[in-house]
């Protein structure tokens, strides 16, 4: 049975937003690059909730003698620079629940092997050519 939650305005009134599936995968991954609060992270550490950075959408991983394993829907980082790894998947197949736990463990083995932190930051780059990247240190003579 689907669920429900509900708004409570500053009138008293009630309004219920009944539980709906997502019309498509696409359609969540665009919510969640636009949007990178629908990842919950206050269960972590309630006093210090998540904040995420999208470093890219369809990040490559690769394997051993550069194997191509696929890519990751998203990789956001937190405020302490910890990589968070999302897949994104329809709850219609149940069967593929395990195939997807296998697929997240093999990207999170192959992405810690393989992903530089300059193939990161050269990512985040692309992804913001048209906004300040990460900011610069200035090195040399402190005015």
């Amino acid at each position: 049975m689907p669920g429900s939650i509900f708004v409570l305005h500053d009138d008293g009134t009630l309004i219920e937003m009944p539980e709906t599936p997502y019309d498509s995968e696409a359609l969540l991954q665009r919510l969640l690059a636009d949007y990178s609060n629908l990842l919950v992270g206050d269960q972590i550490d309630p006093a210090q909730p998540r904040r995420w950075l999208l470093v890219s959408r369809e990040m490559r991983v690769s394997g051993d003698q550069g194997a191509d394993r696929g890519s990751l829907d998203h990789l956001f980082l937190d405020q302490d620079a910890i990589p968070t790894l999302v897949e994104v998947k329809r709850s219609e197949n149940s069967q593929i629940r395990r195939e997807v736990v296998g697929q997240m463990l093999d990207y999170a083995a192959n992405g810690v092997a393989f992903w530089s932190v300059e193939e990161i930051r050269s990512r985040y780059e692309r992804k913001n050519q048209s906004s300040p990247a990460w900011p610069k240190r200035s090195r040399g003579s402190h005015t």
